[in-house]
């Protein structure tokens, strides 16, 4: 219909989404989290930027240990957390806080709670590698039903920003334009597109066939 106005769409996750894809970026955090029984005390921390797939990683180790998260923790009183960490030594059930990072960025007021944290393991999420980038442009792409083909994608993998935000907003912007223009997906459209959104890291970079 002409006139009408293309609306941003949200994308809930889907029921099947359940697999956490595995790259040296969080392999670490991941192997971590699955040998929680030899963690030096019952509660450990779980950090990484937002998107980076965190709360999935987090809820497959309550699923597999039994276990228990608390989610934005860094957010949470403090002395709810210091309860919560007594309690899960006392039943010997282990506890994962997820937070944006940990001591001393996250920034402890509690002594008691600062020292019960520093005795635990850090599992942390870093910035994406390329395999990631790439495996995450295929599947968002898919999950919009985008015909991203492999030119595409590979030309997208170098150009992005190393964040999980970057991807998630650059393949929105290309769903939007897609819907918008109705044009096929390209790599000369996710030029222009990505280009006049600041999404290109490199805008130089860009510009090369």
């Amino acid at each position: 219909m002409s006139g009408q106005i293309a609306l941003p769409l949200g994308w809930p996750p889907r029921q099947n989404e359940d697999a956490f894809l595995v790259t040296p970026s969080n392999e670490r955090a991941a192997y971590l989290l699955d040998h929680w029984g030899a963690w030096p005390v019952m509660t450990a921390l779980l950090t990484g930027p937002r998107k980076s797939g965190r709360t999935l990683l987090a809820r497959i180790f309550a699923i597999k240990s039994g276990g228990t998260v608390i989610d934005d923790a860094d957010r949470v009183p403090e002395e709810e957390l210091f309860h919560a960490w007594n309690a899960a030594q006392a039943a010997r059930r282990p506890l994962l806080l997820v937070a944006d990072a940990a001591p001393p960025v996250w920034e402890v007021a509690l002594p008691d709670l600062r020292s019960r944290l520093a005795a635990g393991i850090v599992a942390d999420i870093g910035a994406p590698d390329d395999r990631l980038v790439h495996a995450l442009l295929e599947a968002q792409f898919a999950r919009r039903g985008l015909d991203a083909r492999a030119d595409l994608v590979d030309w997208l993998v170098p150009r992005l920003e190393r964040s999980h935000v970057a991807v998630m907003r650059a393949v929105d912007a290309l769903d939007q334009e897609v819907l918008e223009t109705r044009k096929r997906l390209s790599v000369p459209l996710a030029r222009t597109t990505l280009a006049a959104a600041g999404l290109i890291a490199d805008l130089k970079r860009s510009e090369q066939p």
